[in-house]
């Protein structure tokens, strides 16, 4: 018996996974579940594959989805043909380019780029947003950043907001294998001048980072509790991949809200109370952000890794 393949589906209306089909289920058959899945019905759903999105050939309905070329976790972007009245007043589709959109509807995919588990990835994701591109250096140029403000504008970061001095925490952000968070975010958030929007996988919810500064512009990243991974948005028409939005789109929030939720389905998010860490000055391991926590209190070591891939 053929197994069961995981499509994700791409429409006006949001995302949505099919995984009731096989490589030998019909075309026909994937209509149907198209059109339950966008509430587009069957004559009028236009399937796009690939990037630049290419219309898939559905003109014979009996052939298999493997013949179609399609493969197990395709992205598929599912368009409703416009419908035109022909000259005796039926509703006739077709495929024509032109079709007027909602203001503030979808105009392309968003997506996630990964990027390396290096202790890092919070300095490298905000920097591929910034440039399109990953840039290695970003980190150590943040880092510094981070490290200038925390002992200039020691007013708005104080100890007790940082947990340890000022000078102690500079030397401990400038270091390669220390972690990014929300401090790190709310500087970069000022000094570039943009609100940074953080996905939670784990929660679901998006802390953005910025928003009563009514800044024009934003950047996407994704969290899985350890993690942070850039998003960018692959346009439909095929133009180059978007890494900055206007913050009055709203649709954007709402891709990225979905990509999470999805995310969170798949247990693609590190449960921090459980993950696995090891001290990098006594070489100890620890389990969870709590005995991390302790550990530091009690020993003043701050420097740890994850154990496992997550990271």
């Amino acid at each position: 018996m053929a197994s069961k393949m995981q499509l994700r589906v791409k429409h006006k209306g949001g995302q949505s996974v099919i995984s009731s089909l096989t490589l030998t289920s019909r075309v026909d058959q994937l209509l149907d579940e198209l059109s339950k899945s966008t509430q587009i019905p069957v004559h009028l759903v236009k399937i796009l594959r690939g990037f630049p999105p290419i219309a898939l050939d559905i003109s014979d309905k009996s052939v298999s989805l493997g013949d179609c070329g399609l493969q197990e976790r395709d992205t598929l972007l599912v368009e409703e043909l416009p419908v035109m009245q022909s000259s005796e007043g039926l509703p006739l589709a077709h495929s024509e380019d032109g079709v007027e959109l909602p203001k503030d509807a979808p105009t392309g995919i968003l997506m996630r780029k990964v990027v390396p588990s290096d202790n890092s990835c919070l300095f490298t994701s905000i920097g591929f947003c910034l440039s399109g591109k990953p840039d290695p250096t970003s980190s150590s140029f943040m880092r510094e950043l981070v490290a200038s403000t925390v002992v200039n504008q020691t007013e708005q970061y104080n100890e007790a907001l940082l947990g340890k001095p000022n000078k102690e925490y500079k030397k401990w952000i400038l270091q390669d294998d220390s972690w990014g968070g929300a401090i790190e975010l709310a500087i970069l958030s000022s000094y570039f001048g943009l609100e940074i929007d953080v996905v939670n996988t784990q929660h679901s919810v998006i802390n953005k980072f910025g928003e009563d500064q009514n800044y024009g512009q934003r950047i996407l990243l994704i969290y899985d509790g350890i993690h942070y991974d850039p998003l960018y948005l692959e346009p439909f028409d095929g133009s180059p991949n978007k890494t900055l939005f206007p913050t009055s789109d709203s649709w954007i929030l709402q891709q990225a809200e979905e990509l999470a939720a999805e995310a969170r389905a798949s247990h693609q998010f590190t449960d921090v109370n459980h993950f696995t860490l090891k001290c990098m000055v006594c070489q100890c391991f620890l389990t969870g952000q709590t005995q991390a926590q302790q550990h530091a209190k009690e020993t003043g070591h701050t420097n740890f890794g994850e154990v496992t891939s997550s990271s």
